[in-house]
């Protein structure tokens, strides 16, 4: 059997695996808490794992190596950044996220939970939430059909048209029947996966080389530019903006509704410090793994790579055995899938939750609720695929673009709300407008101050809008009230 039949038959396999996990969860759906969050029912390993191969996407075998391969150990800045984020994020707010969307009528969306923490008696909160979650998770979405489409074309050779379509038909299917189950255990698989590939691949490395020393010891003669944190690969020194937009990727996941729902989604708030433990260890072996199969490419591979984000797949293929090749390309497939149905669903929900259910379907029963979230993922999944189907989008820009949107419109609402009794629901809408239009603003702009990565300047931006218009408007007494009495659970 010919090594182009093994790498597929390890593929549909994996495939078949994922839809079988989706069936099995549709068995267990009956309402939207159990679509949207799983019926806050996932043990903390799963909360971690799932929330982890959720965030980190095709980045973390593609983008972060492909980082690593070009500029060297200066790229690391970004896997400190966010390494930082996951900790702070899983310490500082997952408990209290947990507790309060439960005690707030079981909100199930950000959104939600926004509208109900006020106590407004109006939806602008929530629409003015779906819109951002809406424009930002569309090109998030299509990024990674469009990086899975160029996975397929590599691997399989196949028109790229054909593969964004058949690699949106696997994620749709199982994010259609089972939901936020179905895409919460399929990422614990894939997040296993993802770990496995990162860490048998830089370790066969090694191996070949005669240990890490050795390993280590002929890079710093074979590329000694890319081996200084404090330079780039041309032997320029950082700048401080470079360095600050670098780490601030971390504040991205303050605000990121498709890895804060696994908060909301904990069995049981006093899960929520074995779930920070694992989503620490799991994501520090996934960052150094990445980096690490970045740097030794240059050891392995003869030729220099034109495209840094392909030494993955270089390596994998002049490695291993085409069967246990197949098996590693397929953690690429798992990391793309892993976030592109995390993020429908979100969508689904934003558009079903915030946006029908308010303003069209005040007395809609459970059942069809559901019905409309999966309406909401084959709307949102064909507008995606349109944008995918052209080959020339830039991936890396856009996925930056929406994780600096999200982080920015949702991370300092989200959190001031957790902590501060006298923020105001004008507060809360004040700085997801200016977080989000900062963000889009900012994009356009280049040069001097404008170079910085614009989540830093929209985080900052709207928490200060958040505090001026909390300051200036009133905090309704019963607000403030069942806040404190919140804070104390």
């Amino acid at each position: 059997m010919s090594a182009e039949w093994l790498v597929s038959l390890t593929f549909i396999a994996y495939l078949g695996l994922i839809l079988a996990i989706g069936v099995y969860a549709y068995l267990r759906t009956r309402d939207a808490s159990d679509y949207f969050l799983g019926g806050r029912s996932l043990p903390p390993a799963v909360a971690a794992l799932s929330a982890g191969a959720s965030d980190m996407s095709g980045w973390l075998l593609l983008g972060l190596p492909g980082a690593a391969y070009v500029s060297g150990l200066s790229s690391g800045w970004i896997a400190i950044g966010l390494f930082s984020g996951i900790v702070l994020s899983w310490t500082t707010m997952a408990r209290r996220l947990r507790v309060y969307t439960y005690e707030l009528d079981d909100a199930l969306t950000v959104p939600a939970y926004l509208h109900r923490r006020f106590n407004l008696a109006h939806p602008y909160l929530r629409t003015v939430c779906a819109f951002f979650i809406l424009l930002f998770f569309l090109f998030y979405v299509a990024s990674g059909l469009i990086a899975g489409g160029k996975l397929f074309e590599t691997v399989f050779g196949w028109d790229y048209q054909w593969a964004v379509l058949i690699g949106a038909a696997a994620v749709i299917s199982y994010t259609l029947f089972g939901g936020f189950l179905a895409v919460s255990w399929t990422d614990v698989f894939q997040g296993l996966l993802m770990s496995l590939a990162l860490v048998v691949v830089p370790v066969v490395v090694i191996m070949d080389e005669g240990g890490l020393a050795a390993s280590w010891g002929q890079l710093q003669e074979k590329v000694p530019e890319l081996m200084h944190w404090m330079q780039d690969s041309t032997g320029q020194a950082l700048g401080i903006a470079a360095i600050l937009s670098s780490l601030a990727w971390g504040l991205g996941y303050f605000g990121q509704p498709h890895i804060v729902a696994r908060f909301m989604a904990v069995r049981a708030p006093g899960d929520v410090p074995v779930a920070a433990s694992v989503a620490a260890i799991w994501s520090l072996f996934g960052f150094l793994g990445a980096m690490s199969v970045g740097l030794f490419g240059h050891l392995e591979l003869a030729q220099t790579l034109p495209d840094g984000e392909r030494v993955f797949m270089a390596l994998v293929e002049s490695l291993f055995h085409p069967l246990v090749a197949g098996v590693l390309l397929a953690a690429i497939l798992s990391a793309i899938m892993s976030t592109a149905d995390s993020q429908l669903l979100v969508s689904s929900a934003a558009l079903a939750e915030d946006i029908y259910h308010v303003w069209f379907g005040r007395k809609t029963s459970p059942e069809a609720m559901v019905k409309v979230g999966r309406w909401a993922v084959v709307a949102l999944s064909l507008i995606a695929v349109a944008v995918a189907l052209e080959p020339d989008s830039k991936v890396l820009d856009v996925v930056a673009y929406a994780w600096a949107g999200l982080g920015a419109a949702f991370g300092p609402v989200t959190l001031i709300s957790l902590f501060w009794a006298r923020m105001t629901g004008a507060g809360a809408i004040a700085g997801v407008v200016v977080g989000g239009l900062t963000v889009v603003v900012w994009r356009q702009l280049s040069g001097g101050i404008f170079e910085l990565y614009e989540l830093l300047p929209g985080f900052i931006l709207s928490s200060a809008a958040i505090v001026i218009v909390s300051a200036v408007t009133e905090c309704p007494a019963a607000v403030a009230s069942r806040h404190r009495q919140l804070m104390r659970s």
